[in-house]
């Protein structure tokens, strides 16, 4: 169900996705600037070789920047979608607990720029960063 103009919609793990749940990513604060949260990423992660696979660091960034820019124009009866997303794998982890920080690098009427770091918290090491662009477009009409 789409939340109301200028309200909101719950984006917390038990309302998200089956495919962002699987990401594990937990959002801690919204602001209309930034975004942060955190993930426990293990054996559910992981590629073949035993590395968290780089489709996980992708929709975490995906995730964070579209929650954070949504809550930027969410009061002008918009939410923002992704259209282009930049993804650099820094360093490979076998799971960790990692801290996913969003800002917001430009935000005009049209469309907004976002950086994501996601940080393995024992080791303050990036292990991936990210910019998404996004676009503000309209909520949906609900369907009748």
């Amino acid at each position: 169900m789409n939340a109301p103009s200028g309200t909101v919609p719950d984006v917390s793990l038990e309302t998200a996705s089956r495919f962002v749940a699987t990401s594990g990513l937990i959002i801690d604060e919204v602001t209309n600037t930034s975004v942060h949260g955190h993930a426990d990423l293990g054996a559910d992660h992981l590629t073949p070789w035993g590395v968290v696979h780089g489709g996980v660091y992708t929709t975490m960034v995906e995730s964070a920047g579209s929650i954070g820019a949504s809550h930027a124009v969410s009061e002008r009866g918009e939410f923002a979608v992704g259209v282009h997303n930049a993804t650099d794998f820094l360093r490979p982890t076998t799971g960790a607990r990692v801290a996913v920080a969003g800002s917001a690098l430009h935000q005009g009427r049209s469309q907004q720029l976002w950086e994501v770091i996601i940080t393995d918290t024992s080791s303050d090491k990036v292990l991936a960063r990210g910019q998404l662009r996004l676009q503000n477009v309209p909520l949906p009409k609900e369907a009748n």
